[in-house]
Formats: structure tokens, sequence, C-alpha cells
């Protein structure tokens, strides 16, 4: 568990891979230390149709997915890393953003809790 889904306009990755965008929020999730690095799991989903703010202009947008336990000022420095990352690897990309919603553990459910 964390969960870290990165949405983001498909034109971006002639700057980067996805493997290296992927590494990057990996390293950045995993340096906070309100994880265990094994758990850490991130995925890229490149859109070639969109829209932001009814304009065709570049976007990456991170969803994280972590459980709930963490403070406000832990889950806000999270945003700010990471996002803080991506701009620094993609400075032309007008809009990076990110949000931390928490899973509750009484009804979190995966297979090998079966």
């Amino acid at each position: 568990m964390p969960h870290f889904v990165v949405d983001c306009s498909q034109a971006i990755l002639q700057f980067h891979t996805e493997e290296q965008i992927i590494e990057r929020v990996h390293r950045a999730a995993n340096s906070t230390n309100l994880f265990d690095e094994g758990d850490i799991k991130v995925r890229v989903n490149p859109f070639m149709i969109y829209s932001v703010g009814n304009r065709r202009e570049d976007f990456i947008h991170v969803f994280a997915n972590i459980m709930e336990g963490r403070s406000i000022e832990q889950r806000a420095h999270l945003s700010r890393l990471i996002v803080s990352d991506l701009v620094s690897m993609f400075p032309h990309v007008p809009n990076i953003a990110m949000n931390v919603a928490e899973f509750e553990k009484a009804t979190y459910c995966n297979r090998a809790m079966l």
C-alpha cells in the first residue's frame, strides 16, 4: 500500500520515460519514511485526448491513496515533495498537482487478507 497513480499528457513522455517518472515518484515517496519501500506502488496513465481548463496544455496529476494514520503535515509534505520533484523534472509543464486520499483500515481488503 500506498498507491501513486500518475495521470499525464502523453506528450510529456518525449522528455522522460514512464520508468523515469515511476522511479522519481517512488524515490520521493520512500524518502519521507512514511512507507515501507517494498509497499510503494506507482503507475503512469498517459492520455492522448484530454482537456485542461478547456485547453490542450500538458499536465501531470498524481493521485496518492495511502492507509489512514498519517498527519496532515506528513501528507502535505509528501505532496509538496513529489510535486517539487516533478516540477524539476518537467519545468516546461504548466499544470503539475497532487492530492492525497486515505484508505480506511476498517474497509480496506486485499487478496492476502482473505
